[in-house]
């Protein structure tokens, strides 16, 4: 399975887990259906979260979409 995403790219990601909102993000690594993505921008709601993950999720690449 090829994908569209690569290393550096900003990118809109669905919310999952502790995470109550949808989040931007910037892609760090790329693995085979996730990548590795800092959490860049999110709800205020979410910070104790945010910090809680080191402001870094593994994120499913169906659940993001490129930001342009």
């Amino acid at each position: 399975m090829s994908n569209e995403f690569k290393i550096g790219e900003k990118v809109k990601c669905k919310k999952f887990g502790a995470l109550n909102h949808d989040f931007t993000g910037n892609i760090e690594k790329i693995y085979e259906n996730s990548a590795l993505v800092s959490i860049l921008e999110h709800e205020k709601e979410d910070e104790i979260a945010v910090n809680d993950f080191h402001k870094r999720v593994i994120v499913r690449l169906k659940n993001m979409k490129k930001i342009s």
